[in-house]
């Protein structure tokens, strides 16, 4: 049961990567105004600039993974739950936050299955249904209604897509993704 709750929690914290699907299938939800156009910023910084995705920027720290996914000549997409999505996991699984993030292999796994690395990273407008890997190199997929499936077969709704980065494009989900 502890294995499978680390399990669950690596995959959640694998929350800065993704897919996208169509603005006009989900509701856009209001995002805070930035301090510098989000297209300046990279996909770190977009997360660090928004209070909504705070528990996903503590993960993607403790996980050592922020430099790699600052990198400037990188094409991400990320798929990135927000903190409501990691509440419910950690509900799901039974963890508190600082067991989650102490864990650095799990959140490494985990935020990893978030994020998609391509020559160009993917808007809404690009996303198709169908199988798609991760970089940490485990597959999910993209329903033919624009959900993503889990490795778990569970489904996370996109809550709003298609906030540009100078490195890629970040998609807000409300679920964290397991492997």
């Amino acid at each position: 049961m502890k294995t499978l709750k680390i399990a669950m929690l690596c995959t959640a914290a694998v929350a800065m990567g993704g897919l996208t699907a169509c603005n006009n299938m989900m509701p856009a939800k209001t995002m805070p105004a930035h301090t510098q156009p989000m297209a300046k910023m990279n996909v770190v910084q977009l997360a660090q600039s928004n209070p909504d995705f705070s528990i996903l920027v503590e993960a993607v720290v403790a996980a050592g993974l922020a430099d790699v996914l600052s990198d400037p000549n990188a094409h991400y997409t990320v798929f990135a739950p927000n903190n409501a999505a990691f509440a419910n996991l950690l509900k799901e699984t039974g963890m508190t936050k600082a067991q989650l993030l102490a864990n650095k292999p799990m959140l490494q796994k985990v935020l990893s299955y978030h994020v998609v690395s391509s020559p160009m990273a993917m808007y809404a407008k690009d996303v198709k249904p169908g199988v798609v890997t991760a970089v940490s190199k485990d597959t999910f997929t993209v329903t033919p209604q624009m959900m993503i499936m889990d490795g778990k077969g569970r489904t996370a709704k996109l809550l709003k897509t298609d906030l540009a980065a100078s490195n890629g494009v970040v998609h807000v989900i409300d679920k964290v993704l397991l492997p």
